[in-house]
């Protein structure tokens, strides 16, 4: 990809995650937590382990890994967003786990020499990589041998709701900088599966539903779409609310299950 195109792209990601950094925390991690189950339980990390959390976001997993791996253990969270990061920090100071360091970069240059961890993982981070082959290399690299690799990544729109939601709603707004990325930009890891085995790692694909609830379709509107169609302009993003809600929410001010196929990248080296 040429340089400019990433810089811009991994500018533009910055922004929205440093924009929904709270949001995040407050609304998303709760629901993200049955994706955060599955992916431990794939990466049976143990007390001692030393484990990568890529794309750590607002740290759910990072907290789960640490309290895991114990006080002999070290988890390392990554992630672009500065904002993403604090939060991450406050919410580790706030549990009192000392075995977490958090750092910003990227999963295409991950800050760490060869063999490093036992466990790497990234739950619903890869979508929103912009070169998987560099990040697949960088994957292999720092994974120690018999290490183990666990990615989360949702499928396709008609198998998952939030993927529907966010790229309907999505349809009404400027093209990203960097095409393919973001909510079912992986729906068929296939191709990721390939880039890890040429970097040397074998890899399998588990599929998993998982879900999530919302009271009303106004509070799915906001936290899902409210910050990515702020700027658009008022009849547009009326324009995209009618057409989400006419797609999935017929009965507004009910509840609605979010129905989400899960696919699981798992690999051991």
């Amino acid at each position: 990809m040429v340089p400019d195109k990433m810089d811009a792209g991994l500018e533009w990601q910055i922004g929205v995650w440093d924009e929904i950094s709270d949001l995040y925390l407050r609304e998303y991690a709760r629901r993200f937590a049955p994706v955060v189950d599955a992916v431990m339980v794939r990466a049976k990390i143990k007390p001692g382990d030393v484990v990568l959390d890529l794309g750590t976001g607002t740290g759910a997993l990072a907290l789960r890994a640490a309290r895991a791996t114990g006080p002999k253990g070290r988890v390392v969270g990554l992630d672009i967003s500065p904002d993403m990061l604090q939060l991450a920090e406050r919410t580790a100071a706030t549990a009192g786990l000392k075995n977490i360091e958090l750092c910003e970069g990227r999963t295409e240059a991950i800050p760490a020499q060869d063999s490093s961890f036992d466990v790497v993982l990234a739950s619903l981070s890869l979508m929103y990589v912009i070169d998987r082959a560099a990040a697949a290399r960088e994957i292999v690299r720092v994974l120690k041998r018999g290490g183990c690799f666990v990615g989360a990544v949702w499928a396709e729109p008609d198998k998952c709701d939030i993927v529907r939601f966010q790229q309907t709603a999505g349809s009404f707004a400027p093209e990203p900088p960097v095409p393919d990325v973001g909510p079912g930009s992986m729906a068929d890891p296939d191709l990721f599966v390939k880039q890890l085995a040429a970097a040397g790692l074998t890899a399998r694909v588990e599929t998993q539903e998982l879900g999530f609830e919302f009271d009303t379709f106004e509070s799915a509107w906001e936290v899902l779409a409210g910050v990515t169609t702020s700027r658009l302009d008022p009849k547009r993003k009326d324009e995209a609310k009618d057409a989400v809600r006419q797609l999935m929410w017929q009965q507004p001010d009910e509840p609605r299950y979010f129905r989400n196929l899960t696919r699981f990248i798992v690999a051991n080296v």
